[in-house]
């Protein structure tokens, strides 16, 4: 083979060119600036940077027409403000060691000069005690005219025609509403990682956030999300590391986790992280196999020095020196708070406006006539219908025709018109059934409905998953093996999950066809659910993803497992039965949900009750 001419090797070294300045610039813009809200973040945070203490942001069509920003921090002096345009000139770090432990937002010095070079960006600043400001133009990267000016302290950018220049980017910007919202998740999720911070976002005429400057976290989420009972506080400190925040309980108002935003801060600075969202979803996947996307507001603070935020242009991602660490800190940090959830409570309003008739001229009481569902004859069962059921200190009755709850909540107080010592860790005492299906039960804090159903299943698949922990499910053989047919996918399912399922205690093999022989089932399953537990867990496996972990296959299974083991809606229970359902649910984690995500409790507070008499 001949050498290549010298020819044609300077040819192809000519190809190589330095790019210009400006275009230069613009690439580098793209990197950081996508659309308007990548605008706002850059300036916001350096504001915040800057020490402000309100933040103000005014947007015109989405931001495309304008985006201004006013803060009252520190400002800058003539020198600073001309440098601050200048790429990879920067106020927030100066040595290569400062990369090793960032404390700012921003620190790279390529937000300012990016935005200038890709719209018509006006600069007016005072810094903190001068007598006059300063105020800078700069048109695509180019500067214009620079000069003194009356300011306040602080700072205020004003980026007027984003990507005029560039019209290839500009085309892809999406409507003047969806730039607005984006603007607007934006400022609302950098106010609520600086809840010292006042924010304003003004879109046109529209004032569209306005939060003063707030106390703490609480009252902050109070102003973006009023008031969030169906959120948990989350707090832990372990090995060096700090988590604070909100995360939706367990049994929120459809039943389980809330969904919603998911806010992550990581030393101040929102971020997306795979081991947080990981150490999320097993926290939840832990008391629940339903899959959500929980609202969580989680703030994480790491010593500086072991944690990298230069990883990405835009700082949305960062690297742990300690990933495992960080992620086993965040699930028992969730673990914890959703443990100690509070199970959904309701008030007498609730009731009332859920349609129920109310008598003439009450407030809140709901009247239950021989239809209601509380007042229907045989469908309450007290403990005293049951031989040997009682429960002491009580005199409880069935409510009869035309009763109200008022009326029923009188029937049930103590015998005793002395009042009981308040003992919180007094347990739950069972009055009755209603329709065999609910338990109604009292303690100190008030009068408790309890799905025995789902309280069970979630009392049997704790015991499930703890027993998993020191070996396998204690199984039962059957005298005489039952086939059944399924579909192959199914058939398919239960063949690629056969070493969780005989950890489970099920022993369950091809039989030719469409056929299933099953030879064992976990001893806590009644005979007569075998065939109606198989053919579930067939269904739940053959939707489970192909990738699944053996873990969740295992909660998988325990939950089938457990849901076919507990006890039934119409199940008539004695005393000692419902005893101890509430017993074991109130010393099992997560009882306010099943591991399908279903409630297992709401309460009428005690406070509840005394305001309906007006003794509060």
């Amino acid at each position: 083979m001949s050498e290549p001419s010298s020819d044609h090797a300077v040819t192809r070294a000519s190809r190589i060119t330095r790019l210009s300045t400006e275009l230069a610039n613009q690439i580098a813009a793209g990197e950081v600036v996508e659309r308007p809200a990548s605008v706002v973040k850059e300036l916001v945070e350096n504001a915040l940077d800057a020490g402000a203490t309100r933040i103000a942001v005014t947007v015109e069509l989405g931001g495309k027409r304008l985006v201004r920003v006013e803060d009252d921090g520190d400002g800058m002096n003539p020198e600073e403000a001309s440098l601050a345009l200048e790429r990879h000139a920067t106020s927030k770090i100066s040595r290569l060691e400062d990369l090793a432990a960032i404390t700012t937002l921003g620190f790279r010095g390529e937000a300012l000069p990016s935005i200038a070079s890709v719209s018509h960006l006006l600069l007016r600043t005072r810094a903190r005690g001068a007598s006059r400001g300063t105020e800078i133009s700069v048109s695509g990267g180019v500067t214009g005219s620079v000069g003194e000016v009356g300011a306040p302290e602080g700072t205020t950018f004003e980026v007027a025609d984003l990507f005029y220049n560039v019209p290839a980017r500009r085309k892809f910007l999406k409507s003047d509403g969806a730039e607005t919202t984006q603007v607007s998740r934006l400022v609302t999720q950098l106010a609520l990682g600086h809840p010292a911070v006042g924010f304003t976002l003004t879109s046109g005429a529209r004032r569209l956030l306005q939060c003063p400057p707030a106390a703490s976290l609480a009252d902050r989420l109070f102003q973006l999300y009023k008031d969030r009972p169906d959120l948990v506080e989350v707090r832990k400190a372990a090995a060096g590391l700090r988590v604070t925040g909100f995360a939706a309980a367990l049994a929120g108002p459809a039943g389980g986790p809330v969904r919603g935003p998911q806010n992550i801060f990581v030393n101040g600075r929102a971020v997306k992280d795979r081991t947080i969202a990981h150490a999320i979803v097993h926290a939840y996947s832990v008391a629940t196999i339903k899959e959500r996307s929980p609202e969580v507001h989680l703030f994480l603070e790491v010593p500086p020095d072991r944690v990298d935020v230069n990883v990405h242009p835009t700082k949305a991602e960062v690297r742990f020196l300690e990933q495992s660490l960080v992620h086993e800190v965040l699930r028992r940090a969730l673990s914890e708070a959703l443990g100690e959830g509070p199970a959904p409570e309701i008030t007498l309003d609730d009731v009332a406006d859920s349609g129920s008739a109310q008598t003439p001229g009450s407030s809140g009481s709901v009247a239950v006539g021989a239809t209601g569902a509380l007042g229907d004859p045989g469908q309450w069962r007290a403990l005293a219908e049951t031989p040997g059921a009682s429960v002491p200190g009580l005199a409880v009755v069935a409510p009869g025709d035309g009763q109200t709850l008022r009326d029923m909540v009188r029937e049930m107080r103590p015998a005793s018109v002395e009042p009981a010592p308040v003992a919180t860790d007094r347990p739950l005492l069972p009055l009755g059934q209603f329709r065999d299906t609910f338990i109604i039960a009292i303690d100190d804090d008030g009068i408790a409905i309890i799905d025995q159903h789902v309280a069970h299943e979630r009392v049997l698949f704790e015991q499930v998953m703890e027993r998993l922990t020191t070996g396998t499910l204690e199984s039962q053989r059957l005298l005489t093996p039952v086939v059944i047919e399924l579909p192959p996918a199914e058939r398919q399912a239960l063949a690629a999950h056969g070493p969780a399922l005989e950890r489970l205690g099920f022993d369950v093999e091809e039989f030719g066809g469409d056929s299933v022989r099953i030879a064992a089932m976990p001893a806590l399953v009644g005979m007569a659910a075998c065939e109606t537990a198989v053919r579930a867990l067939a269904q739940d496996l053959d939707g489970l993803d192909q990738g699944s972990a053996i873990d969740e296959t295992l909660r998988q299974i325990a939950a089938t497992t457990a849901c076919h083991a507990a006890v039934k809606a119409h199940d008539r229970l004695t005393r000692e039965k419902m005893i101890y359902i509430l017993d074991a649910l109130q010393q099992t984690a997560h009882s306010s949900v099943c591991p399908h995500g279903r409630p297992v409790i709401l309460r009428l507070s005690r406070h509840e009750i005394e305001k309906r008499f007006d003794r509060v």
